[in-house]
């Protein structure tokens, strides 16, 4: 569901709590309460539009992860084909996520120990696919003799969880403007797949 759709059917508003509130007091410290004091609701009426609380949860979590995939998956597609264009592309695509959307990539980054059942094998599933997107990649460099490392599988799961830290301490107006983070954390990941011939 789109932004101005969850708006229009009530959802927005709960959302944005849901996401301020875990970020800031987990979602183990959150209640149903806390969400709908931060959306100006009614704890009753919360349930108009969510079953419970781990239902809030994975709406957030694969709504992210959903809209992640897209970003990464768009920008494989529009690279200029070889393997390290791709990771540049990818991995740009993914450290702006994690600034631009800070709190959801967090929450995603932290609760997944927090889902059960059919919602959390919904979430790992496009974990899984995010994650083949990236290793593919790094296998196709090492088959072209772009990228030296002898650990594909480690190489990516390697790329992932560096970029997965910015969402932690990546504070907007700092240091770094989010472009120049991406330059850095694609250097990083040709560094880490062993990128023949590249330079900074």
């Amino acid at each position: 569901m789109t932004q101005s759709k969850q708006v229009r059917s009530g959802r927005g508003p709960l959302v944005a709590s849901a996401v301020e509130n875990f970020t800031e007091r987990g979602y183990h410290g959150t209640s149903m309460r806390d969400i709908a004091a931060g959306a100006g609701v009614t704890v009753a009426s919360i349930y108009h539009h969510f079953s419970s609380k781990q239902e809030v949860l994975v709406h957030i979590m694969a709504g992210t992860l959903t809209d992640l995939l897209a970003a990464t998956t768009a920008a494989d597609a529009a690279a200029d084909g070889t393997a390290c264009g791709r990771l540049r592309a990818v991995v740009d695509a993914w450290v702006l996520f994690h600034t631009q959307r800070q709190a959801e990539a967090l929450i995603g980054a932290s609760e997944i120990r927090s889902l059960d059942g059919p919602g959390r094998d919904t979430v790992v599933g496009l974990r899984d696919e995010q994650e083949a997107l990236f290793r593919g990649i790094v296998e196709d460099g090492v088959a072209s003799g772009e990228f030296a490392t002898r650990y594909p599988r480690e190489a990516a799961r390697a790329i992932l969880n560096m970029g997965s830290t910015v969402s932690v301490w990546y504070r907007q107006g700092g240091e770094l403007t989010p472009e120049e983070m991406s330059r850095r954390y694609i250097d990083f990941a040709l560094g880490t797949v062993r990128a023949v011939g590249e330079g900074p």
